[in-house]
Order: C-alpha cells, then sequence, then structure tokens
C-alpha cells in the first residue's frame, strides 16, 4: 500500500487518493471539498469518460436527432449551428442520457444491441479513463503544481476491474500511485438510494453478463418482447440487484487494494484536517 501508516499519510508531501463506491454516497462531495481547500487536483473520471471519450458519440447522437427537424437539419447540413454537450463535473446528463435505457423506443427506449454498444463504449472509455490517472497526476504537478490529487471514480469502477487478479492492469496502476478508499454504505444508505433512483431511474454501465442474465429474466417474468419493456420499469426492476451484484465486488476491491471508510463518517467530513484524519484512522486500524 502506498502509505503504510496513519502518519506515513499525514507527513505525505504529495496525498493521492483514489475515491470509490456507489454513486451518491459522497466521492464528488469530498473531491470537491479538497480542491476548494486548495493544493488538490480533482480528477473525475466520469467527467474524461464523457469528454474525451465518448464526447463524440454523445454529439453525434444529439445531431441525429436535430436531423430529425427540418429547421434543424437545413442548418446543421450548412454548418450554420454547433451541437455539442456541456458536461460538467456536477452534470453528467449527455453521458447518461447517450448511455440510454433499453426498452419501447415510444417511451425513449432503444433497441438492445444498440444498448449493449454503447455500453461496451462505455467500458472501453472507462478503463481508458482510470488508466489515464497516472498521467494526469503527472499534468497536474508539472503544468499547475498541485502537491495532492484525488481521483473521483464513477461507480462502475467494480465492474471494469477483476478485483481477485493480482495484475489487474488498473487496479496495480492505481494502487501502486494512490491509495485506494472504498466509501461504504449501509444498508440504510441501499434503502435511500433504491428509493432515489426509484423517483428518478438513470442509465448506468452494468457488466454485460449481468445484464444479458436481467434482461432475460425480465422478459420472461413479464412475458414481454424487447420492444414492449418500458424502460423505466426495467432499470428499476435491476437496480436493486446491480446494487447487491456491486457490494461484494467492492469489497474486495478495498481488502485486496485499499481501504475502507464508512458513508457516515464521510458525511461528516468538511475540512482537509477531517479528512486526513479518517484517513490516518483507517489506515493504522488496518481496515
Amino acid at each position: 500500500m502506498l502509505y503504510g501508516s496513519g502518519n506515513a499519510w499525514l507527513n505525505a508531501r504529495e496525498k493521492r487518493v483514489a475515491l470509490f463506491g456507489m454513486s451518491g454516497l459522497g466521492k464528488t462531495h469530498v473531491s470537491t471539498m479538497l480542491r476548494a481547500s486548495g493544493g488538490w487536483f480533482h480528477y473525475s473520471v466520469d467527467y474524461r469518460i464523457g469528454t474525451r471519450y465518448m464526447g463524440e458519440h454523445i454529439a453525434d447522437n444529439f445531431k441525429r436527432e436535430a436531423m430529425r427537424v427540418p429547421l434543424l437539419r437545413e442548418l446543421l447540413m450548412s454548418d450554420s449551428v454547433c451541437i455539442r454537450s456541456n458536461i460538467t463535473f456536477e452534470n453528467l446528463a449527455p453521458l447518461s442520457t447517450y448511455l440510454g435505457k433499453p426498452g419501447d423506443p415510444q417511451k425513449g427506449g432503444l433497441p438492445f444491441a444498440e444498448y449493449m454498444k454503447r455500453q461496451e463504449q462505455h467500458r472501453e472509455a472507462e478503463i481508458a479513463s482510470l488508466l489515464d490517472t497516472l498521467p494526469f497526476i503527472a499534468r497536474a504537478q508539472d503544468i499547475y503544481g498541485y502537491p495532492h490529487f484525488v481521483c473521483d471514480t464513477g461507480g462502475s469502477i467494480c465492474e471494469v476491474v477483476n478485483p481477485d487478479h493480482p495484475e489487474d492492469p488498473v487496479l496495480r496502476s492505481l494502487s501502486e500511485n494512490l491509495l485506494l478508499v472504498w466509501i461504504e454504505g449501509s444498508e440504510a444508505h441501499t434503502e435511500e438510494l433504491v428509493r432515489r433512483f426509484d423517483r428518478a431511474p438513470k442509465p448506468m454501465y452494468y457488466q454485460p453478463a449481468f445484464l444479458h442474465r436481467v434482461w432475460a429474466e425480465y422478459l420472461e417474468l413479464y412475458s414481454q418482447a424487447e420492444e414492449e419493456v418500458d424502460p423505466d420499469a426495467f432499470v428499476r426492476w435491476a437496480y436493486a440487484q446491480a446494487l447487491a451484484h456491486r457490494q461484494p465486488r467492492y469489497a474486495r476491491m478495498a481488502d485486496n487494494w485499499g481501504i475502507r471508510v464508512r458513508a457516515e463518517d464521510i458525511a461528516r467530513v468538511a475540512t482537509q484536517a477531517d479528512f486526513d484524519a479518517l484517513i490516518m484512522r483507517q489506515l493504522d486500524q488496518g481496515s
């Protein structure tokens, strides 16, 4: 492990940390706080995915929709308008919208084959963006002079790595250069995430084997053809299963490659000193 004790973390001239866990448990909150405290470079994996690797796919999808409108079609064909996404650290809606949901096209659904193609694009983009962490550490120091670095990973990191393989290229690269920290939610957090998702279901990335399984189960359970599926109903149905699928993968990432902190402790972090104290305590406890 990059920092073998609490004192090693506290006295390090260069603190580097990668936060992982389910979306909604505090990764971006803490990353933003550290950036605002000064001296910390905030690297958002989801932002990198949506700009560097998926930006053209997203913009092309916007243009495809715009071409259905005669006025916009004419303007696009004459290069009179420019269409692009406006992704920010806090607003990843263009990426989420592009990923989409499978099901009835009249309800905004995608054919399952197209949905899986976009999922694969995301998988490749996420791996590439995670591996970009190391060069961004160097850029943050060389260009901006930031001594500290926080990598704000996406909730689906556990879907694109093998936490049990000692030579997993992504986890090896990250663990050799940053402290991996799992923000672990409780059952109450899980229930709240499910309630939140149920109110506003959104597209996500899932492991292909998991998606094929739950899609087949859903079609059989409700005796529906692919084009009859309500996209929101399907992703709601799959979400709780996805949380259960991810939890043990996160745990093995923490056990084999890093440490864990409780989401309720992260929620109380308001300053860099609070964060340092929490990381020091967990390192000294060997958790």
